[in-house]
């Protein structure tokens, strides 16, 4: 394993993809890592996630800020600023910010992708504002992704919220 000196600062150009409310900066690429991992800073607006989906890498969320609900393999848990959630590879999942404001995560990606052109290309497949499950999936192809179906909404959002018998 081979790794090389890295500094990624804040102050980068981060890519936008407004359809899922993400905004993401890559911070150590996987040509840094000789492909052993990449590491990405997410924000999600209010409300927003990916759509449900699966790949080979294993990724590990951990929130700085805000509360997420998370979907892997069909169980749902929050997740607050301080927790970490692992994904192992092959396990579908999705999340959604649950708070009124942006929320944070450091994500880690085992084995590295190329988060840069992956979340690029997804930005274009998504740039008409819909979320086409062929065309995500026509995309997936060469990233070996599936997109199994839509995000989370604040209906499960709520039935969250009604299933732990509380307010999230």
């Amino acid at each position: 394993m081979s790794f090389r000196f890295v500094h990624s600062t804040h102050d980068e150009a981060p890519i936008v993809i407004p359809q899922i409310g993400l905004t993401l900066l890559v911070r150590v690429p996987p040509d840094s890592t000789g492909g052993t991992l990449t590491s990405i800073e997410t924000a999600n607006a209010p409300g927003y996630g990916p759509p449900l989906h699966r790949h080979r890498e294993t990724e590990i969320f951990y929130v700085l800020e805000g509360r997420y609900l998370f979907e892997v393999d069909g169980k749902r848990l929050v997740a607050s600023a301080g927790d970490v959630v692992t994904v192992p590879g092959e396990c579908a999942h999705t999340f959604v910010n649950v708070g009124d404001a942006p929320a944070r995560q450091f994500i880690q990606i085992l084995p590295g992708l190329d988060a840069e052109a992956f979340f690029r290309g997804l930005g274009e497949v998504m740039r008409d504002g819909k979320l086409d499950r062929d065309a995500l999936n026509a995309f997936g192809e060469r990233w070996k992704v599936e997109f199994l179906g839509p995000p989370l909404t604040k209906a499960d959002i709520a039935a969250q919220a009604t299933h732990c018998g509380s307010t999230l």
